[in-house]
């Protein structure tokens, strides 16, 4: 499995250089509404985006399903509707940029200073909406069928486009958050062109699939059941970082930038940690569809392992460089020491989710999504809770709420899994049972 997720580590850190990249770009430039506004632009994006990353996970589980069974008609199918699904949802979303922007605003409640140029990088950025979903389907069909390599080779490439766009329409340029925001359109473009690429190479043609396929009502309504699942679940997960983002704007610019530096610390661990539960979407996926419960059962544990594992390095070297993270991302000297002070929080999240993260795949690669949402519900009313509990404690109640939220996730789906894992995995038959174990 650790061969599997090495690749989606490092890809995963890629997902979010996309916003990482324009907030140290304009950081740099030294002026804290700019950096807040960018900063909570990549906020709002991760939160309208990754809302429908059930197009991701979703394909991922059942293409590895569809893996373990051999049926290679199956993951095209599957990446058909995947991509329709994206293109659609993603042009409405442009359709409907105006009200999703007046509430997306309204949530935040910045400043006048950062709503300005909030409003610049909305503006363009939005329109990146049907590229970026149906980059989730295919980093979904490449992630099921365990190409976690050409994952990885998409992803860096799209991130080596939004860094040479961003520093040449915001430095050489001085386009400001227009040029980040448009540097990150065109990327995504260009990763999603090159993904088609990788994917008619491996010979599973989505293009090819008809029509009669395509919408066959089982399939589609199944590929809904289970994306449905995952979009409330997603929802709930951005709505938590929405929410947090959204507290920490209304205690001033400083604080809102400082917050917006260690997010981004945070999400580099999350998803650098996150390749273990896209390693065990495939693997246990696999399993799950080949009808292999041992391995299924032993390929969970050893993702939760490695998921700790690397969730110590993770805050440790957090912990000893995150000033230098720190000073990297911004100048304003403010911004800095009010950083500084919440360091420890940030550095101690990837530990703290580590469990969560690797369960997620888990129950990704089953496609056991109904408990998955529940989970999600149930760990995000106990947020609600304690935000409103901590309110005292300004950012400091804030932070730990944040800790406690994603302890929540781990501890509740790992209580889950033993009913969950005797209920829905598939009997092994005896010829299966012998060929697992030689």
């Amino acid at each position: 499995m650790f061969l599997i997720a090495l690749p989606m580590m490092l890809s995963h850190i890629t997902v979010p250089l996309l916003g990482f990249v324009d907030t140290t770009v304009i950081g740099r430039l030294g002026d804290a509404a700019l950096l807040g506004a960018v900063a909570v632009g990549a906020v709002i994006f991760d939160y309208i985006f990754w809302s429908f990353g059930a197009l991701r996970m979703g394909t991922a589980g059942m293409t590895a399903q569809a893996v373990g069974r051999r049926d290679d008609r199956g993951v095209a199918e599957t990446l058909a509707r995947a991509l329709a699904v994206g293109g659609v949802v993603g042009l409405a979303i442009v359709l409907l940029q105006i009200p999703i922007g007046w509430a997306a605003f309204a949530a935040i409640g910045a400043s006048d200073a950062v709503n300005a140029a909030l409003a610049e990088y909305f503006a363009i950025r939005i329109w990146a909406a049907p590229v970026t979903l149906m980059n989730y389907a295919v980093l979904g069909s490449l992630t099921g069928r365990g190409r976690t390599d050409l994952a990885f080779v998409t992803q860096v490439a799209t991130n080596v486009v939004n860094i040479a766009l961003t520093v040449l329409f915001v430095v050489g340029l001085e386009m400001g958050v227009a040029g980040a925001a448009l540097g990150t359109v065109i990327a995504e473009t260009a990763g999603l062109a090159l993904g088609f690429v990788v994917v008619l190479r491996l010979g599973d043609n989505p293009f090819a699939v008809r029509r009669a396929a395509l919408l066959d009502r089982a399939a589609f309504a199944r590929m809904l059941a289970v994306n449905g699942d995952i979009v409330v679940r997603t929802t709930a997960l951005s709505a938590a970082f929405l929410i947090f983002n959204a507290l920490g704007a209304r205690a001033g610019d400083e604080t809102l930038a400082a917050n917006a530096v260690l997010y981004n610390m945070f999400a580099i661990g999350a998803y650098f940690l996150d390749g273990f539960a896209t390693a065990a979407e495939a693997v246990c996926g696999q399993a799950y569809g080949a009808r292999r419960p041992r391995d299924f059962r032993r390929a969970a544990g050893i993702a939760a392992l490695w998921a700790h594992v690397f969730g110590v390095a993770v805050a440790a070297g957090f912990l000893l460089g995150g000033g230098a993270f720190i000073d990297f991302v911004s100048t304003d000297p403010q911004v800095r020491e009010t950083a500084r002070l919440y360091l420890v929080f940030a550095a101690l999240s990837p530990l703290v989710g580590a469990l969560a993260f690797a369960h997620d795949g888990v129950y990704i690669g089953a496609t056991w999504t109904a408990p998955l949402r529940n989970l999600m519900l149930a760990s995000f009313a106990f947020y609600l809770v304690l935000l409103f509990l901590l309110r005292d404690l300004g950012n400091t109640g804030l932070w730990i709420a944040f800790l406690a939220f994603l302890a929540s996730r781990g501890i509740g789906q790992q209580l889950a899994f033993p009913a969950l894992a005797r209920r829905h995995i598939p009997l092994e038959s005896a010829a299966d049972s012998l060929a697992s174990r030689g």
